[in-house]
């Protein structure tokens, strides 16, 4: 099977009140370990790109040839999207010219009318190529690749404006922040949540920022309406704490212990190990 719109996982995600996972790739090993664990586990995936990452891999063509060849090579059955996350709106249209099946425009931090008309456009634009399309209102807090959000939570009369255009998704900014979260963060806001539901009905919600929130929180969020959740900071620490390791172990310094394959080895076993306890959290094992 090769890459698919998000949309249908989605929308079976919300009947079925359990959440896809969005796992964020950095380079080969990450696609590799995110797609095995999918394949094993029989539950779709999302492969989530920032315009950092793409850049860091060279560029989106490189990414998406990449990711369709480890689609074929790997004898991958489960549904998989290749998501730009965090998009500018030039980044989009390059994403859709390298063939990703999936896109995010964050318009979040123009003024709401120049993000509905930006919004509009590649809504059309994504119709018209079966790729799927998020939208964002109301920043997320932390930082992903220089776009910085202070966690506002976002207003529902705005999320129901961008949610009527005809996008696939929404992520709402509930109080969530990318990265760590700090010792006093207040949680997420279901009140939020379930004022942008009520406004957006049947619109899949995204849940941005997924490391660290507690898994009660989670869980509540996907029986709002949260179909959608974002992993990346969680698999960067997993696969650090685990190289980490295997080096001050002198692993690397034994026989042949240098060989990148056997170097990297138990960072991409760290990100399996990770990408497993999430998607057992969301409940999308065995839904592929």
């Amino acid at each position: 099977m090769g890459l698919v719109s998000a949309k249908e996982m989605l929308e079976k995600a919300r009947d079925g009140k359990y959440a896809v996972g969005q796992f964020n790739i950095n380079n080969l090993e990450w696609t590799k370990s995110i797609l095995a664990t999918a394949q094993e586990l029989n539950a779709p995936v999302i492969l989530g790109v920032s315009e950092g990452a793409g850049k860091y891999m060279t560029g989106f063509k490189t990414v998406a040839a990449m990711v369709k060849a480890m689609i074929e090579e790997m004898k991958i059955t489960v549904p998989v999207a290749l998501h730009l996350d965090h998009g500018t709106y030039e980044g989009c249209y390059k994403c859709i010219e390298a063939g990703f099946s999936s896109i995010m425009f964050d318009g979040s931090h123009f003024p709401i009318e120049e993000n509905i008309a930006k919004t509009t456009e590649l809504v059309g634009v994504c119709k018209k190529m079966g790729l799927s399309l998020e939208a964002e209102v109301g920043a997320i807090g932390g930082e992903e690749d220089g776009v910085i959000g202070r966690g506002e939570c976002a207003d529902p009369e705005e999320c129901k404006k961008i949610a009527d255009l005809g996008v696939t998704m929404l992520a709402a900014g509930i109080g969530n922040i990318h990265g760590k979260y700090p010792a006093d963060w207040p949680g997420l806001s279901f009140d939020t949540l379930e004022a942008v539901k009520a406004k957006v009905g049947d619109m899949p919600l995204v849940l941005h920022g997924g490391t660290g929130i507690p898994t009660d929180q989670i869980k509540k969020a996907i029986s709002l309406g949260v179909a959608k959740i974002n992993v990346n900071t969680e698999c960067q620490l997993a696969f650090a704490a685990a190289t980490r390791k295997y080096i001050e172990e002198g692993k690397d310094l034994a026989g042949k212990g240098f060989d990148p394959r056997k170097l990297l080895a138990p960072g991409s076993q760290a990100i399996k190990d990770t990408v497993k306890e999430k998607m057992e959290i969301f409940g999308c094992i065995d839904k592929a």
